[in-house]
């Protein structure tokens, strides 16, 4: 075990040992020559009590978990309070390669985004067993919640088909970005990207959050302006009244999978045309930025 750390320092800690298991061999598209799947990963902390939790699983539903109820779920003899978790959350950035191939695409994803959807992913949910044997073995209970054996879809009244936990959530509740028009994450490192979170028991600084606003750095939402992202969608799913989630769902189950499957040899659905090719693909576009 461990020296327990607290503070700054375990968000350190935490940080390094993310960004080394980013370099590992686990993090590949399965190529040939093993590229990596993802780019430097980017991390940001929560507390388990922001209120930010609370009011997401009022708006999605009651079966959306907040931080400590997925803790209690999984550690039922630990009496905790949500002011004593922390929530890390992080951002796999698409590598160039990836993203330039993607840009060059207009109705299916390339190889290489099917590729970083199924063995990236892949990488990631690895990437959440590590960071709670990273944490378990310095003394601290953790839980990835995507990984658990309860994470599943329900029925939101409000928002259709919607996950017990979210990711995106969790990272835009951490400081590392807000929505855009297609619901994609706008981050620092754009919005071709993935992302994953542990809920843990330690006291971490959660990362000042720059924005206000869920659509802060969106150019239709903060400025009237682009709407780009509606001009990619292949499946018509993205519009000035936002993401029609059946439309997207019914069209990478459909003909995204079988293009997978027949042109690239991967059981497997990606897409991402509406993160490329699009102002925000690598960043937060500079106008949506400024105040």
């Amino acid at each position: 075990m461990m020296d327990r750390k607290d503070g700054q320092g375990a968000a350190e800690w935490i940080k390094r040992g993310i960004r080394e298991f980013a370099g590992s061999p686990q993090n590949s598209l399965r190529t040939g020559d093993n590229e990596v799947a993802w780019g430097e990963p980017l991390v940001g902390f929560s507390r388990g009590d922001d209120p930010l939790y609370a009011r997401i699983a009022s708006m999605i539903g009651d079966f959306h978990w907040q931080p400590a109820e997925i803790f209690r779920i999984t550690f039922p003899q630990t009496d905790v309070r949500p002011e004593e978790l922390s929530v890390i959350s992080w951002i796999l950035p698409q590598t160039e390669a990836t993203k330039a191939d993607n840009r060059r695409e207009s109705a299916f994803g390339s190889e290489r985004w099917v590729r970083a959807r199924k063995f990236g992913e892949e990488f990631n949910v690895a990437l959440r067993t590590e960071v709670v044997r990273l944490l378990q073995d310095a003394g601290y209970q953790a839980v990835a919640p995507q990984n658990s054996p309860l994470f599943g879809v329900r029925i939101s009244q409000a928002y259709e088909m919607a996950s017990t936990w979210s990711e995106r959530h969790a990272a835009y509740v951490s400081g590392l970005g807000t929505f855009g028009l297609c619901d994609g994450l706008i981050t620092p490192v754009g919005k071709a990207m993935r992302c994953g979170s542990v809920v843990a028991r330690i006291s971490i600084p959660p990362t000042p959050r720059p924005y206000t606003d869920h659509h802060a750095y969106c150019l239709f939402y903060s400025k009237g302006i682009c709407g780009a992202c509606i001009e990619r969608c292949p499946a018509g799913a993205v519009s000035k009244e936002g993401h029609d989630k059946k439309k997207c769902r019914d069209y990478i189950e459909g003909p995204i999978v079988r293009h997978a499957r027949d042109a690239y040899g991967i059981e497997a659905y990606g897409c991402g045309l509406c993160q490329t090719k699009v102002p925000c693909e690598s960043g937060i576009p500079v106008s949506a930025g400024k105040k």
